[in-house]
């Protein structure tokens, strides 16, 4: 039982649902590393989203109510911490959602998509194919879902699917802590702030942008300049951790 006054309250539910999924095979056990990984770069964001990573919440939205056939791409981490808000995401863009997984079983799809139902979100399923130029199980996916899609979000994501998704002329929308990560910079956006902080975020901007504001900001972004603003800003922490 944590307490909700506990000074790392937010974090400690993070890896205990993490740590549930492990239990329940959402999650591997590879991700609860990846996890902790990402927790180390929030803390040099100062567990907070920058004004950049408002502003990359904001242009992320634009990317997805603009798309035509706009995929949101789940795996188990993603799926443990944010099923309810995959869903509310989906609602408010109008995107689809479908689960690719790198340590790919049947049980694993299942169960992921299982969890996801019973939060209430709509999955996509059907035969995967081997349609991505990839030489492990992340180059499944549907037809209809990842590989007609024009603009895919893919939170805490496998650096090389995101380079090949781009290579295929999609736009990637990429929710990544670590701004130095080849996800982070290869992704046309990058969001570099926690999960469960961004998504709301994004559909909060999704529900209120309106078309010229969303045709605008897509028509201003710039990625490096993001990066550049989510390493300052962990500089600045790091520099007032030590004043």
């Amino acid at each position: 039982m944590i307490p909700e006054d506990h000074p790392r309250y937010a974090s400690l539910v993070a890896r205990e649902k993490i740590a549930d999924a492990v239990k329940s095979g959402i999650v591997v056990i590879e991700g609860a590393s990846a996890h902790g990984r990402g927790e180390a770069f929030d803390y040099l964001l100062g567990e907070r989203t920058t004004k950049s990573a408002a502003r990359a919440e904001r242009t992320a939205a634009a990317f997805l109510i603009r798309a035509a056939r706009p995929v949101i791409s789940v795996n188990g981490n993603t799926a443990a911490l944010a099923a309810g808000e995959i869903g509310a995401l989906a609602r408010a863009s109008g995107a689809l959602v479908e689960v690719n997984l790198f340590h790919r079983t049947e049980e694993r799809m299942q169960a992921i998509t299982r969890h996801l139902e019973a939060h209430g979100v709509a999955v996509l399923q059907g035969a995967a194919e081997r349609l991505l130029p990839l030489s492990h199980d992340r180059a499944l996916c549907l037809r209809e879902g990842i590989y007609a899609a024009d603009v895919v979000l893919v939170p805490l994501e496998d650096g090389d699917r995101c380079s090949a998704l781009v290579g295929m002329g999609k736009t990637v929308v990429a929710i990544d802590l670590n701004p130095l990560s080849r996800t982070a910079r290869t992704a046309t956006v990058t969001v570099v702030d926690e999960l469960t902080r961004a998504l709301p975020q994004i559909t909060r901007s999704c529900e209120e942008l309106g078309a010229d504001e969303a045709a605008e900001l897509v028509r201003r972004h710039d990625n490096a300049r993001l990066l550049a603003e989510a390493v300052a800003a962990m500089q600045e922490t790091l520099a007032h951790a030590v004043d």
